[in-house]
């Protein structure tokens, strides 16, 4: 494994707090491997080998049921994913895909669990990084659950509208089936929810939105904290 590989992956706020020693330890059988897109990593009701850490490019978290199929959430440099089926050594209850080339680095479950027993500094990350998770969830409920398709996708275009960098463009990062399935709409009600948009200043030209009435969209996207603010 490469030093840079390694230094990313110790800045992570779940291992920077690990000592030396148990640090070398969780990572002595993890190994970095480059995976190219469209490729299914795990698949749900499969156990937890390894946890995850995408160094680079993205990973779709998806499931399927009944013939249905809803994407769960996306996963982008530099963050983990399964952590919990790894801590519990249970089965996954997602899947996971890439979708792009990605660099991943894969740690051993066992490590992991064994990490978290030894080094009381990592097994308090970890119990910061659940907790964060599961308020993650609990966003993603309340926008599912209290906004209509429409409202879902105004503050997801004011999100990307955020990062990158509020100049009144942006590129969606994700294509429209993916985000369609992100946002639990179909694609078709997808682009009936782009026109809904247009009165609003919502010009979409393929995967490029411009945005002329930030404030006409902000008064019917109504963003709130307590769902939109990832750090609250």
């Amino acid at each position: 494994m490469r030093t840079t590989d390694l230094e990313v992956v110790r800045g992570l706020r779940l291992f920077c707090s690990m000592s030396e020693q148990a640090f070398d330890d969780l990572v002595q059988a993890a190994y970095v491997q480059n995976f190219p897109a469209q490729l299914d990593l795990i698949h749900e009701g499969e156990p937890a080998d390894f946890l995850y850490v995408v160094l680079e490019g993205s990973v779709e978290l998806y499931t399927n049921w009944n013939g249905r199929s809803a994407t769960m959430g996306m996963v982008s440099p530099v963050t983990t994913f399964i952590l919990a089926a790894v801590l519990k050594d249970a089965i996954c209850l997602m899947s996971a895909r890439t979708c792009e080339r990605c660099k991943l680095l894969l740690i051993p479950s066992a490590n992991v669990r064994a990490a978290f027993h030894r080094d009381e500094a990592f097994s308090h990350a970890i119990i910061i990084e659940l907790a964060d998770c599961y308020r993650t969830v609990v966003k993603e409920h309340k926008n599912l659950k209290l906004r209509s398709g429409v409202e879902r996708l105004a503050n997801k275009l004011l999100h990307y509208h955020t990062v990158q960098g509020g100049n009144g463009r942006v590129v969606l990062p994700y294509d429209k089936k993916l985000l369609a399935s992100m946002l639990a709409m179909t694609p078709e009600n997808l682009s009936r929810a782009f026109n809904t948009l247009r009165p609003y200043g919502v010009e979409v030209n393929g995967a490029e939105i411009t945005f002329t009435d930030l404030k006409g969209l902000e008064t019917l996207a109504k963003p709130n904290r307590l769902i939109d603010d990832r750090q609250v």
